[in-house]
């Protein structure tokens, strides 16, 4: 059964969002999408100051299965991305929701995101 921790959002295409309480948030994907992909061979990291709009893909997560778009749950600027997956995108696998976290942005709002229980229910 995939971890969902209470404490973030879920989106429908399997991101987690949690929000700093600066006025940032942090992303990443899921336990159930990292399980879904498997072992992870690389990633595409947007810079910082990259904007996205709401559900474009800004960045790719690669397995040894695919490769799959990440999408942006709002519009929104790039403050940090986690370069330290370049040089270990298995932390993506191992930590997803804690080291393997992808981007930090900035956002004005993110609307229409899911709880963790409800999220659950999805995977059911």
């Amino acid at each position: 059964m995939s971890e969902v921790r209470d404490d973030r959002q879920y989106t429908e295409t399997h991101e987690w969002i949690l929000d700093n309480g600066d006025g940032t948030y942090t992303m990443g994907i899921s336990d159930h999408a990292q399980a879904l992909l498997g072992d992870m061979v690389y990633v595409e990291l947007p810079s910082a100051g990259d904007e996205a709009s709401a559900e474009d893909e800004f960045c790719v997560v690669e397995s040894v299965k695919a490769a799959s778009g990440v999408y942006a749950p709002a519009d929104l600027e790039i403050v940090e991305a986690n370069e330290v997956l370049d040089g270990e995108p298995e932390l993506v696998n191992s930590s997803c929701y804690d080291d393997g976290w992808l981007v930090k942005f900035k956002s004005d709002g993110i609307d229409g995101l899911m709880d963790a229980a409800t999220y659950s229910k999805t995977l059911d």
